[in-house]
């Protein structure tokens, strides 16, 4: 907050031209820090309206990122650490999820599962830890799980929000492993109705960052392959290009949505629309590096924007 209360961070004047270019009528944003009073987010929207783009809907709410769990999560031998939140965290609301739009949102039919414990989840592979009573209280979403109205001229647009832990930086017990899968199949199950909660109306599009690329990197594949591949919704594989040439790596390079130095690129960031829905266009906002916007996505984020256009009903 304090860098966009000063104006003076090249990341955030970068943002505000990526999201200028993007042109979308509905962001979510990741990775971005959660206030109460959503002071920080309406200095972006100011930002954003100043260069043109005009958000006046915003909706937020507290991640699981930096609550502290009470438990000595990592076995370090002591409580308070990042890694003994729900979800890693210097400190509570850090690296959550935003949405802007200029579409009305709906707030009082959100829908936020964001609480839900781990060890609720049908065939969980939450691992066992050195503190039992953890399992009592770990919830499985690392960021949050939302559900979150939009509403459209042909009614509400449901937006199923989400961004999962790395599945690494953890141990043998590959704890990170086991908890990104499973943030995947909270979703495949969710609109399977197989969770204590009715499964979302249609229309809706599942969007965030699913920290998990389908054929290439560490993590177990097959969470975010079950999602991908669910009838209930569809893959339109947005397609970008880091221009790079990745013999070792599985997957199509033009899918991917990050670029690492060290592993190269990966696709981790997903939006995947209701199987009814119309697909008129999909795309990673990825332009050649002669492009005056590559420097700014460069500085905005290692991610680069996933975007899709759909027709409703």
């Amino acid at each position: 907050m304090q860098d966009l209360a000063r104006g003076d961070s090249p990341q955030i004047a970068a943002v505000v031209k990526v999201l200028v270019a993007l042109d979308a009528d509905v962001i979510l944003l990741t990775a971005v820090d959660y206030d109460r009073g959503g002071v920080a987010l309406g200095l972006l929207a100011e930002k954003l309206a100043l260069a043109g783009a005009s958000y006046p809907h915003r909706f937020a709410l507290r991640p699981n990122t930096g609550m502290q769990t009470g438990f000595d999560v990592d076995g370090n031998g002591r409580t308070g650490d990042p890694r003994d939140a729900q979800g890693f965290g210097l400190f509570s609301g850090q690296g959550g999820m935003a949405v802007l739009s200029r579409l009305p949102i709906d707030e009082g039919a959100a829908r936020d599962f964001s609480a839900f414990l781990w060890r609720d989840l049908p065939g969980a592979l939450m691992p066992d830890g050195p503190d039992q009573g953890l399992k009592a209280v770990q919830r499985l979403a690392t960021t949050g799980f939302w559900d979150v109205p939009v509403i459209t001229p042909s009614g509400p647009l449901r937006l199923l929000a989400w961004h999962a832990t790395p599945p690494v930086f953890d141990g043998p017990e590959d704890r990170n492993g086991k908890r990104n899968h499973d943030e995947a199949a909270f979703w495949r199950l969710y609109l399977d109705g197989a969770l204590p909660m009715p499964p979302p109306d249609a229309p809706f599009v599942l969007l965030g960052d699913g920290n998990l690329d389908p054929a290439d990197g560490d993590g177990l594949r097959d969470g975010i392959g079950a999602l991908l591949s669910h009838p209930a919704l569809q893959d339109p594989a947005p397609r970008g290009g880091h221009g790079r040439t990745e013999p070792a790596h599985a997957g199509d390079p033009a899918l991917d949505t990050v670029l690492y130095e060290d592993i190269g690129g990966l696709r981790l960031d997903y939006v995947l629309p209701a199987a009814s829905l119309q697909v008129t266009g999909a795309g990673v906002l990825w332009p050649p590096a002669d492009d005056p916007l590559a420097a700014d996505l460069a500085t905005a984020s290692r991610h680069f924007p996933v975007w899709v256009d759909i027709t409703l009903p």
